[in-house]
This record gives structure tokens, sequence and C-alpha cells, in this order.
């Protein structure tokens, strides 16, 4: 039996088997949290004049401290044409354009005005070119914006619209066919006998993918018999299946048996981790495979350190793992042993209070949890108010 996989190995060798699938073009409204598949440039300038950052009077600074005759108005989407000659002043209002011949707005606090004349007020003048929004301030045109690989949020599509452009480059949406496999299994909410269980494991796992741009296949449940496995494992037009429970070695462990007999080759299995130990990874054809255990809490686990990471750099993130947080222990934790270890936790009061029983069968600690605390390898114990690594749950 091979040594265990050390978790940080095992994913690096995992995404090393991915390479970002094809590109495509899709309007703005599709392209939330997709990820760039080009450098996107501006193309445009904004803003693209000089305008107003506030409400009040535009005029030329050099004609400071007044007084000026009020000429015209500005506003958004109705600028003043002509030029101001000194001592002119315009109305103008947030986001207009600045009129030519003007510098500085004059807030509506710092000015008096009688009819048509204007003066100073207020404590003192302003400076040059306050309160004035300069061309270009926020991009100029041709200037890269967002680099490839990035990731669109709600505030990367506005740029994106702003900078001129109504569709970006993104990779395509990821085919994921999922299948859970053994005879005990039963679809959620069926009659369940003695020697049964709900299946509930594909649920969870398009759940924890729903946020990721894919398309699943649902393989259903299947049973064990190699048989059944190869002839759903043939001929699967999917950038990636995932598998839950048979991921052993056992006597009715076959989706190993079932892949190679297929042709797959497998990359590694069996890893250093609690819980999640038995997770595999291999290629079948241009299908990428992930294996993972039938406890539900060490699919969900395995789901989110293996599958969401891979599924990301298929669709062309650059740094698809899951990032840490820091929080404080409410209460001890002892030493961990020669595996990663990720507990289930509760947060209360600013503080990470681990579940008494960790067992990976456990469903009701995992929905109460609110983050994983993460253990290293051969962590000493920790006592209240350490510091310690988490996994957010929210």
């Amino acid at each position: 039996m091979r040594p265990l996989l050390p978790l940080a190995e095992a994913q690096a060798r995992l995404l090393a088997l991915a390479e970002p699938i094809a590109a495509e073009q899709v309007p703005l409204a599709q392209a939330h949290n997709r990820w760039l598949a080009q450098d996107l440039h501006a193309g445009r300038t904004q803003p693209s004049s000089d305008l107003s950052a506030m409400d009040g009077y535009a005029i030329r600074f050099a004609d400071m401290p007044g007084p000026w005759t009020v000429v015209g108005e500005s506003a958004a989407g109705r600028a003043h044409q002509d030029a101001v000659n000194p001592r002119e002043a315009i109305r103008i209002f947030t986001g207009a354009p600045m009129p030519t011949g003007t510098d500085t707005v004059l807030v509506q606090e710092e000015a008096a005005r009688d009819g048509a004349t204007l003066l100073l007020a207020g404590e003192g003048p302003p400076h040059l070119a306050r309160n004035v929004r300069r061309r270009g301030l926020d991009f100029s045109e041709g200037e890269m914006l967002l680099s490839a690989g990035t990731r669109l949020t709600p505030a990367c599509l506005a740029l994106a619209g702003t900078a001129g452009h109504a569709a970006l480059p993104v990779r395509r949406r990821v085919r994921v066919a999922v299948a859970a496999t053994g005879d005990e299994l039963v679809p959620a909410g069926a009659p369940v006998g003695e020697a049964e269980l709900p299946e509930t494991n594909r649920l969870m796992l398009c759940a924890q993918l729903d946020d990721l741009p894919v398309d699943i296949l649902d393989l259903g449940i299947l049973p064990d018999r190699q048989d059944a496995l190869e002839a759903a494992f043939a001929g699967l037009d999917a950038d990636l299946l995932v598998t839950s429970g048979g991921a052993s070695v056992g006597d009715h462990d076959l989706v190993q048996p079932a892949l190679k007999a297929l042709g797959a080759n497998m990359d590694f299995w069996r890893v250093a981790l609690r819980p999640g130990k038995p997770v595999m990874a291999g290629r079948l054809g241009r299908t990428l495979i992930t294996g993972l255990p039938g406890n539900p809490v060490s699919a969900f686990v395995t789901a989110l350190l293996f599958v969401r990471p891979l599924v990301a750099r298929l669709a062309g993130a650059v740094d698809p793992l899951p990032r840490t947080g820091i929080a404080v222990l409410g209460e001890p934790i002892a030493a961990n042993g020669e595996r990663t270890d990720y507990l289930r936790a509760e947060l209360r009061d600013g503080r990470a209070y681990a579940s008494t029983i960790q067992d990976s069968s456990m469903l009701r600690t995992l929905a109460r949890a609110h983050c994983l605390i993460l253990r290293q390898p051969h962590a000493p114990a920790a006592k209240i108010g350490d510091s310690v690594e988490i996994l957010d749950l929210a």
C-alpha cells in the first residue's frame, strides 16, 4: 500500500491534469461568475470629459474671489454648449460636463446668489479644480482593466460595460457528470429499508457547484456492478466525471476497476486528509475524474478541496484553491495526527467552537457548521484564544 499523499501535493497534481477549456463570447448579462479568457482593455475613456462632482457653479479659478454673472446651466445629459467668458458662471449639477472656460466648481454652500449675480460665501475660497472629475479619472481608452483569469463579479461586469463592452470572452460552461454508487442507496424521500440509505451526495455536490459555470449531467444512482458502471462511464461527453462512493478497494468498491477497464489512467488515490482519505483522481480520454468517498461529510469536504478548484481551473481561474481565513478558538483542540484535518465548527461571538463529534457520517454537524477549522499534520494542541485557519462555509 502506497503512503498517503499530502493534501497540497494531491491538489497540485489534480490541477496539473486540467487545462482551461475553450472560450466563447457571451453577453454581459450571461458573464456573471465566469472567468475572463483574455485580458480586457478599455474601449473608451471614463469620464470622457471633465465632469462636476457636486451641485454648484462652474467658474474660472482665475476670477476668484468674484463676483460672477450666471449665464447658463449644465446638467447630466444636457451640457452647456457655449464657451464661458471671464467672470461668468454656469449653474452646474453633479455629473454634468464642465463648460469650456471653467475649471473649478463652487459648491452651493460656498456661494450666495442675488438674481444673476454670484458671490463667494463661506469661510474661504476653493482650490483650483476642486470638485471636478478629470477626463480619464477612472480609466483611459486602451488601458488594461481586467486580466485573463479574473472572475467576473458584479463590479467587474459594470466596469466592462462602462468601458464599452457589450459581450466578454469567457470559458464555456464546464460539463460535469455526477454519479453516486452503492446498492444500499435509494432516492431521497423514498422509503428506506434497514440496509438502505437515502442518497443525497449528488444533490449536495450540485449545490456546491451552483455558483460555478457548470452544466450537470446526472448519471443517477449506479449499482455495485462493474458492468453497470462501465456502461454508465463509457462514451461520456463531459469535461469532468465526479463519483461518490466505491472509491476504496473493498470487494464492492468497483469504480476504479470499471474506469481502468475502460482505459482510464489513475493519477492518485488515498490522500492524507480527514475526512476524505479515499479520494482519487485520473483521466478517461479527455474526461477528468474525481472519485469522492461515499460518507457525506467526506464527500462535502473533498468536493470543496478538489472538485470546486478543478471546475474553476477548467473554467479559467488562475488561483482556484479555496482561501482560508483566521478565527480565534473558543475552546481547546487536541493535537493532530498525520493527516490534514478539517473540523466542523460553529462561530459564536466571534470565536470558533469545533463540533464535539466529528464522525464523517454526521450531516447535522455539517449543516450547523459555519466553517471548517484547518489543522495541519502533527499540529500541537491549541488552547482557548489561539488563532486557527478556517474555511468559511457561509
